[in-house]
């Protein structure tokens, strides 16, 4: 851990503590898929985000971006400023321009941010009727915050995918208790039009703007509201950092 770091914030009080999952596109689509979206759409390896060459490699147009960054004590104090000035949010309802999920299960947050990925925006489209997933997406519209926390913290069928993937990636699989300085958040098209970032562990969802009509959350002035301002705090190397997109599928 660097000197920067700051101690485990994903070990919540609630007392369930998951494997966390790498930001791995193959482990993501797979666990996507299991839950009930289409295999119309996957995720794909974003290998930089400021160089053009490799910008170009991504399929367009992508639907949302799940990012990984270093939790650090500029990540943190840069959180809770910006917490401070908002309202808890209470929201519900089929005119949420998101819908969003609060973490209550420690090292859940690559979950949680892949869900945001994929019940929002055009992805929400592409939800298999009768799925896990749609009936996941059913019952949380009407319901507050706290109700939709509960559902996933209940679901049984959520946890077993969930280990299922932990233990599909690359790396050495962690234990539950093992620190975990990297957090995941997710930035998806509302049905606004404006971009928005999801994180379980905020306030609430955070509105980044409208997007214009050729943009997409991958263009440059949208990525300058998203993930450059996590990579210019930190003043490290991008390597640092993780994304991958959602697209449509190459089949």
């Amino acid at each position: 851990m660097s000197p920067s770091a700051v101690s485990d914030p994903h070990v919540l009080s609630s007392g369930k503590v998951w494997v966390p999952l790498e930001n791995n596109p193959s482990v993501m689509t797979k666990l996507a898929h299991r839950l009930g979206l289409s295999d119309d759409l996957e995720f794909v390896d974003v290998y930089s985000v400021t160089e053009d060459s490799l910008m170009a490699m991504v399929p367009r147009p992508v639907y949302a971006i799940l990012w990984l960054f270093p939790i650090t004590k500029n990540s943190e104090e840069a959180l809770a400023e910006e917490d401070a000035g908002m309202a808890l949010y209470d929201g519900s309802g089929a005119n949420e321009p998101v819908l969003w999920f609060r973490q209550t299960v420690g090292h859940a947050c690559g979950l949680m941010g892949m869900l945001h990925c994929i019940i929002n925006g055009e992805a929400a489209a592409h939800i298999t009727p009768g799925s896990e997933l749609d009936k996941l997406v059913d019952k949380a519209i009407p319901a507050k915050p706290d109700a939709r926390a509960q559902q996933v913290y209940d679901s049984e069928f959520l946890e077993i995918a969930h280990a299922e993937a932990a233990h599909g990636g690359d790396s050495n699989v962690p234990l539950p208790s093992d620190p975990v300085p990297y957090g995941f958040t997710a930035f998806v098209k509302g049905k606004d039009g404006h971009l928005w970032e999801l994180e379980g562990r905020r306030k609430g969802p955070v509105d980044r703007g409208l997007l214009g009509p050729d943009e997409d959350i991958l263009s440059e002035r949208v990525l300058g509201l998203s993930v450059y301002p996590y990579i210019n705090r930190e003043k490290v190397d991008e390597s640092r950092f993780s994304c991958t997109a959602l697209v449509t599928a190459d089949k």
